[in-house]
């Protein structure tokens, strides 16, 4: 029986705090989402987002891809049954519900970056501060100003640490290079190539279709498929915006 995480009062979670990290490993973490402050279900991260975490040891922060999440009782010995009710009948007649289920997400790690490399007007006390993040874009700067390593990092984020969801600039700036798209192919027990469609899905999205980078994507896929061209088109058929 998996016990919930403990909750924080909403004046001490930072923005895009999402969940927290409650298995580790070189190549992937999983995560649990936080409890809303709402009487609500924890808003389950979409398929293909980036998000977030850091290693507290070396500050690196870590980057990651969903690629699984699911929602379930808390009690791994009992099932949830259907109800007939709405979410304000739920919540109205069965609030208790909302504290009994828990949703959780697995994350694909593609990479890293340095605390040192972010502009240093981006780092508070928790890593990236993401409210720093929009002043930077008016003035012009870049918010990562050293190196991107689309590799995994020597050490996975531990568990406990916490998980953000990135910020729009951060994962434009990431996705300069494709080497995150090779570390993708190479993971085994994963939905790879939906993955990876949604992955370019996203991105694509937060360019606003920047045709430039996708054609750039598509090359660098069609060289890492060894010339799969029927593995390509399916792909890249999935995505727009």
């Amino acid at each position: 029986m998996r016990l919930p995480l403990p909750q924080f009062a909403p004046r001490d979670r930072p923005a895009h705090h999402w969940a927290e990290v409650i298995e580790t490993a070189t190549t992937e973490y999983l995560a649990q989402c936080l409890e809303p402050e709402t009487l609500n279900f924890p808003t389950m991260p979409p398929f293909g987002s980036w998000v977030r975490s850091r290693d507290e040891d070396s500050g690196n922060q870590i980057y990651g891809i969903v690629y699984h999440a699911t929602t379930a009782p808390i009690d791994s010995v009992h099932r949830a049954q259907a109800l007939g009710l709405s979410l304000d009948d739920l919540r109205e007649q069965q609030p208790q519900i909302f504290s009994m289920l828990k949703t959780e997400f697995r994350v694909a790690i593609v990479g890293f970056v340095p605390l040192a490399a972010f502009n240093p007007d981006a780092i508070g006390p928790e890593g990236v501060n993401v409210a720093a993040i929009a002043p930077i874009q008016q003035v012009g700067a870049n918010l990562i100003q050293g190196t991107i390593y689309q590799h995994l990092p020597p050490r996975p984020p531990q568990i406990h640490q916490a998980v953000y969801g990135c910020d729009r600039q951060e994962v434009v700036e990431f996705t300069a290079k494709m080497d995150f798209l090779r570390t993708l192919l190479q993971m085994t027990g994963i939905p790879t190539d939906a993955l990876i469609a949604a992955t370019l899905r996203e991105v694509y999205q937060l360019r606003q279709g920047d045709r430039a980078w996708l054609v750039q994507a598509g090359r660098t896929l069609s060289v890492l498929l060894k010339d799969d061209y029927d593995r390509l088109r399916a792909i890249l058929s999935q995505v727009h915006l």
